[in-house]
């Protein structure tokens, strides 16, 4: 969930869902040949829907979506910007670490398509927030009104949370995006106590004068609701916050991540934010409010969902959502 718009941490964990009956499986189509021909077919025409899909996104002359209320079209659910704060993890799954992870200050060797281009990765929350609830429940300045410093994040039912799973995530973008000759800064890298606090991390990807900046993120929402969605900046103007120089930009750099994200991992758009588009555009979340450079946020499942749990917490399936979320940014910076 988005760092920024959730409810002090809860030293009870959330009630695990109810599990989902399973779809009936489909009757055989034909015989021999036809029917494997049929089935080739099918998961390539799904995918080139998705990726239709995703790249499409709303289009700029509609109002912007803001996520729908409990009421409004979910059963139940935690609200997108509101979700269940996660238990302190006790031994949450192990990963390996990524080449970026045992290197923190390696440095591009200036070569490669994205050689010059500056990206700014920021691995929402901070493992080390359980332990500064006071620090983080500290209200800040985010343009149009005040939010806490920074919230714990989520975690599955199984106790793997939404920080460990941003930093990993992270980490092997960086690796990826610095194998393309771009120079890389995470906003933290479990190398600070807690937070940075959301309007610092806004600055900076400011103060690098980031081309992109890209918030890691994974959702806490309600059983049943499964999929992405990257969240782009509204436009506005109140105080601290004018983002009309970066709105048109970050909805290029936020379509071309869905489209690839889709492409790398096989994950559908949202359906419970985004109209199916895996586009949501949202103006109370300081990280973007504040953020002068092209800036959005994914959350790249729901970790409430047992099926998508499932992906999360599988290092192949992390190592394809950086993947996805590394070719849309070097998309986007190819022009």
């Amino acid at each position: 969930m988005s760092y920024d718009s959730q409810p002090p941490a809860s030293p009870t964990p959330p009630t695990p869902p109810r599990r989902l009956g399973r779809l009936g499986r489909l009757g055989r189509l034909g015989r021999g040949n036809v029917t494997v021909a049929v089935a080739a077919l099918v998961p390539t025409a799904l995918a080139g829907w998705l990726v239709w899909q995703a790249m499409s996104g709303p289009g700029d002359g509609e109002p912007p979506k803001v996520v729908p209320l409990p009421s409004q079209s979910r059963s139940a659910p935690s609200p997108a910007d509101a979700k269940p704060s996660a238990p302190t993890p006790t031994s949450p799954p192990a990963a390996t670490a990524s080449p970026s992870e045992t290197k923190k200050d390696q440095k591009p060797d200036g070569t490669g398509p994205l050689a010059g281009k500056v990206v700014v990765v920021d691995p929402g929350h901070n493992p080390g927030n359980f332990r500064h609830t006071r620090e983080i429940n500290k209200l800040v300045d985010v343009g149009t009104h005040r939010k806490e410093c920074d919230t714990t994040g989520t975690s599955t039912n199984g106790g793997y949370t939404e920080a460990s799973f941003t930093l990993d995530v992270s980490r092997r973008l960086r690796a990826l995006l610095e194998q393309q000759g771009a120079t890389v800064k995470l906003v933290q890298n479990e190398d600070r106590p807690y937070g940075p606090c959301v309007d610092e991390r806004a600055r900076i990807g400011n103060e690098a004068k980031a081309d992109a900046v890209v918030s890691v993120h994974a959702d806490g929402s309600a059983v049943g609701n499964r999929g992405f969605h990257v969240i782009l900046p509204a436009l506005v103007k109140d105080g601290a916050a004018d983002t009309a120089k970066i709105v048109g930009p970050s909805r290029e750099l936020g379509t071309r991540i869905a489209g690839k994200f889709v492409q790398a991992t096989g994950s559908a758009p949202s359906n419970y934010v985004g109209d199916g588009t895996g586009l949501d555009v949202r103006k109370d979340l300081g990280g973007l409010n504040l953020s002068t450079v092209p800036k959005v946020f994914i959350e790249c499942g729901n970790m409430r969902d047992p099926k998508d749990a499932a992906l999360l917490t599988n290092e192949g399936w992390r190592q394809k959502a950086a993947q996805g979320i590394a070719d849309g940014i070097g998309s986007y910076l190819k022009g």
